[in-house]
């Protein structure tokens, strides 16, 4: 994540981490068609200049408030509030198992304190699996929570937890207060089963943290694992697909001084690792984390100059472009303002989001026998992005060796461009807009019969971006559509829709006068509808302002307000809504309805 006005913490990456002199394939630059002769780089600067109200005002590209302002708006609180610890929370539905099973079987995995940490490397413990766990088949639920505090003054901070090399939670730590925060998150680990079983590996934790004069506060974490168990093996032909045989991790190797994570440092860079696959696999699936920081943490504000606001993940197989991730706007706990986050934090933000790309059609290239080249490339980056995966592979158990072929392929170029339209030089609007179709079909014979997998990707993207008021206002626009198809003739098939709106409003009244008013505005949604052996549609939404009062450049009092409904819905039978909202740190009505009653029709 960025550090605003806190030079020493601007190192979180790894210089050492290895390059390769290769370029993403089909993976250009926006093109940018100017309606007019004006420079963009003026329109930043322009806008930057008059954005910074004073020292503290977040601007464009730093869009962070200083410690010392948010202290400020914490002595205006009444001293019970300001003194009392708070927890912060995700909203999400609650991971249960399925009727039957038993447990859980808990183990506490890792207990540490996170104090001065950055540039260090992560910390780690052996692991081996629980004494319950004897079979990864009979695990119907797995369960890792991260559970924290923290006291004093401290930037949020992300952190990663790898098992094996494989990494299983990536997520942003919370802001504290005065009087501390507290947070956990859960994630359901249950496709990660034969890893958690296969025996004795690394337990490895990284968060950057710094500590010095003025941040103090340290990050007392605790990772616990929950195991359920069915009380019946699963069944071969159960219409969901079992987890996959083995996880290969596709991240760095300790010993590092930094996260497992490859770094991707700009538009041009890519990170990327060779591996082999087993002889008998008869499906792959990539899975890939991502997050942006520094430059890049606010990307989709980044005006022309900055590259645009468009990002994008791709994945390349021997250098060919096999996938695409277009990610969901994670805004973390100290972002845009961070009172916006507090209590009820941002989308994403304790438990970012992963992204699945199919890989089965070019499984025929990878089972022969020999070591592939696996990497990841930024469109447009700026310093930095933190990408690695995990290749899930299911393997046949009556067969040593699986053969297959790639029937058809086809990836264009990424088709985008830039408009931008200034009359003045300082005030206008600029339309980005994107679009990418990847597919690809191939077979693979197995002892299941020969499958035909198709695997299809359709992307597109637009962000508007209006600069007003002589600069002094700004609005953000913006939709991300993804709909991903796999078509394997059985449980392995699935449809899936995902759309990202986002809208960010930064403005304010009172410019060089005594007293002025800084606005903040974030509507956000993850949309969801997957079609697989159960379908499944959730809509996770949050619409949260802020206003800080400033009087002689000085932060005089600050009110801030948060709605978010969270509605999911299963033709299983699972289903959770829940509606809160939330002015200031109080949280003025939670309700949560699992009875399925008020997801029903949708």
């Amino acid at each position: 994540m960025q550090f605003a006005g806190f030079k020493s913490a601007a190192f979180t990456g790894d210089t050492t981490m290895q390059r390769t002199p290769s370029t993403p394939q089909s993976a250009p630059k926006l093109k940018l068609a100017m309606a007019t002769s004006s420079d963009p780089r003026l329109l930043l600067l322009c806008l930057c200049l008059t954005l910074l109200l004073h020292s503290s005002a977040a601007s464009p590209r730093d869009l962070r408030f200083t410690v010392e302002d948010i202290a400020a708006v914490e002595a205006a609180l009444p001293r019970r509030r300001a003194s009392a610890k708070t927890t912060f929370f995700e909203v999400d539905r609650p991971l249960r198992p399925p009727k039957g099973s038993s447990g859980p079987c808990s183990t506490l995995l890792m207990s540490h304190s996170f104090a001065f940490t950055m540039t260090k490397p992560p910390v780690t413990a052996a692991y081996s699996p629980p004494s319950c766990l004897n079979d990864a088949r009979a695990v119907s639920l797995a369960v890792l929570e991260w559970s924290a505090d923290c006291h004093g003054v401290q930037y949020d901070r992300i952190f990663g937890v790898w098992l094996g090399g494989a990494e299983l939670l990536r997520g942003s730590t919370a802001e504290p207060r005065p009087g501390g925060v507290t947070w956990s998150v859960s994630r359901d680990v249950t496709r990660y089963a034969s890893l958690l079983a296969a025996g004795n590996a690394t337990l490895a934790v990284y968060l950057g943290n710094l500590i010095d004069d003025t941040y103090n506060g340290v990050y007392h974490a605790n990772l616990t694992l929950h195991l359920y168990f069915r009380r019946a093996a699963r069944s071969p032909s159960a219409a969901a697909p079992a987890p996959a045989d083995v996880v290969v991790p596709v991240s760095r190797s300790l010993p590092l001084n930094d996260g497992l994570w490859f770094v991707v440092q700009n538009d041009t860079d890519v990170q990327s690792t060779r591996l082999a696959v087993p002889a008998n696999a008869y499906r792959a699936v990539l899975e890939v984390y991502v997050s942006s920081h520094y430059a890049d943490e606010f990307w989709y504000m980044s005006t022309p100059a900055q590259n645009g606001p468009f990002r994008e993940v791709t994945v390349l197989l021997d250098g060919d472009i096999v996938g695409a991730v277009w990610p969901f706007p994670v805004i973390y706990t100290g972002g845009i303002n961070p009172l916006i986050w507090r209590p009820i934090t941002s989308i994403g933000s304790f438990k970012l989001p992963t992204y699945d790309i199919e890989l089965t059609p070019f499984l025929g290239k990878l089972l022969d026998g020999e070591e592939h080249e696996l990497g990841f490339a930024v469109t447009n980056a700026q310093n930095s992005w933190y990408v690695d995966a995990n290749l899930h592979l299911w393997l046949d158990p009556k067969s040593d060796k699986t053969t297959g072929g790639l029937i058809a392929y086809d990836a264009p170029k990424l088709a985008g461009s830039i408009v931008s339209n200034s009359s003045d030089g300082i005030d206008g609007e600029y339309e980005a807009t994107a679009s990418r179709n990847i597919s690809a079909t191939g077979w693979v014979s197995s002892s299941l019969g020969n499958v035909t997998t198709t695997f299809t990707q359709r992307l597109t993207f637009a962000n508007t971006n209006v600069v007003s008021g002589h600069g002094s206002a700004q609005a953000i626009n913006q939709t991300t559509d993804a709909h991903t198809d796999v078509d394997a003739g059985g449980a392995a098939s699935q449809q899936l829709h995902q759309s990202f709106p986002l809208y960010i409003f930064l403005g304010g009244d009172g410019s060089g006068t005594s007293s002025q008013r800084l606005v903040r505005r974030v509507e956000i949604a993850f949309d969801e509808t997957r079609a697989a052996a159960s379908t499944s549609t959730l809509r996770n939404e949050q619409a949260a302002a802020a206003e800080v009062v400033l009087r002689d450049d000085a932060v005089v009092g600050a009110t801030w307000r948060m709605r978010q409904t969270y509605a999911y819905g299963a033709s299983d039978g699972a289903c959770y809504l829940r509606n809160v909202s939330s002015v200031g740190y109080d949280v003025l009505f939670d309700h949560h309805d699992a009875s399925c009653a008020a997801t029903r029709g949708r």
